[in-house]
């Protein structure tokens, strides 16, 4: 019994006779192969028109006798005749071409003897150049300045290796040869001495001055002596720099640091003082203190020189220290020379204080060794 759902696909011939056929039963045709893709030089020809045509005016002018070769030979001339006429751009196109084949078969038949001579025992490393490659790119392609950029970074590396430590062995053999060479041993910048590491390119020329004319040397005025104890006790918080700046101020607020005037100083002067300085009342009230201190120790020692003194044996210490790190912010002596001061009723003479008193009037030379300064603070 025929189903009537089933799709007809078609009339078979079976015995001679015409069946109808589903359309499932039937089998496919296989495919035709697709055609393959025509080469570069096909497509970037003429049309197809343009060599039938030449190839019939050619085969109508060439006599019977023709070979093949000679009537293939007159096609393709007749074809080319037919062709637009070259341009400069295209001529350098097609010689930039046959360059870049040139070099890059250079190129290879030079890689195949370096593997040659590899294989005979002698070590020659190939060396592959890419001027063919460059041949077939514009000048202005990613491509071409990447391996611009690429052979330029592998040139300066080849130029750092190959001077890599000798200009420095250079400045130092040159410099022996101008020093013998005119009798005299300049040292030149490198051997120069350096002051404390703590003073530094950027540092203020005030505490530069400071550093190379007063910190350090041997103080025994009472006058200066008192100067600087007020200085290091209004330090403490502050930096130097700072202080030297305000220096002139102090001097005038303490006239000239008298002991003896300021040691006279009543209340009233010193709310005086602090208004119209600036300065902070505790501050001047201290210092009018220690200068009362140091009248009572002129009565003992005969002088406040004599009495700080006393405590290094008249002789300045030489820690000798060789990094500014190293340098401490107080010491075993400066302990003791704050517990006496305590003692006697002096003000803002802490330890710290008193180290930094002692380093400013030359009680220890802390210069690094590496400073100008360490033997000139030494030897005064």
């Amino acid at each position: 019994m025929c189903n009537s759902n089933v799709k007809s696909g078609g009339v078979a011939q079976i015995d001679g006779r015409p069946v109808l056929q589903p359309a499932g039963n039937r089998v496919a045709a296989p495919e035709r192969a697709r055609p393959l893709k025509k080469s570069l030089h096909k497509s970037l020809s003429m049309p197809s028109s343009y060599y039938n045509t030449a190839v019939a005016t050619t085969c109508a002018a060439a006599p019977e006798n023709t070979r093949a070769s000679d009537f293939a030979r007159a096609a393709a001339a007749a074809a080319a005749s037919l062709l637009p006429p070259p341009t400069p751009a295209s001529v350098n196109a097609k010689a930039t071409r046959a360059a870049g084949a040139k070099a890059a078969a250079a190129a290879v038949g030079g890689l195949d003897r370096n593997r040659k001579t590899k294989k005979a025992g002698a070590a020659v490393l190939p060396v592959v150049t890419f001027a063919g490659m460059e041949a077939f790119e514009p000048a202005g392609s990613i491509a071409a300045a990447q391996r611009e950029h690429a052979a330029l970074a592998q040139a300066q590396r080849k130029l750092r290796i190959a001077h890599y430590g000798r200009t420095a062995s250079f400045s130092r053999v040159e410099g022996k040869v101008s020093a013998t060479a005119t009798g005299t041993a300049d040292p030149g910048p490198g051997h120069d001495e350096k002051r404390c590491s703590f003073i530094t390119p950027y540092s203020d020329p005030l505490y530069v001055a400071y550093h190379d004319e007063e910190w350090g040397v041997a103080v025994h005025d009472d006058e200066l002596l008192f100067e600087m104890l007020t200085l290091s006790g209004v330090q403490v918080g502050a930096d130097w720099t700072s202080i030297l700046k305000r220096r002139h101020i102090y001097r005038e607020a303490f006239s000239g640091f008298d002991v003896d005037a300021v040691t006279k100083y009543t209340e009233k002067q010193m709310a005086s003082l602090s208004a119209e300085y600036g300065l902070d009342l505790g501050t001047i009230r201290g210092a009018v203190n220690n200068a009362c201190r140091i009248t009572e120790v002129r009565r003992d020692f005969g002088s406040f020189g004599r009495y700080v003194w006393a405590f290094v044996n008249n002789k300045p210490l030489s820690p000798s220290y060789k990094y500014s790190r190293k340098i401490p912010v107080k010491t075993s002596k400066s302990e003791s020379i704050s517990k006496d001061m305590v003692r006697r009723g002096f003000r803002f003479v802490g330890p710290t204080v008193i180290h930094s008193f002692m380093q400013a009037v030359g009680l220890t030379n802390d210069h690094l060794v590496s400073c100008p300064r360490h033997r000139v603070c030494s030897s005064s």
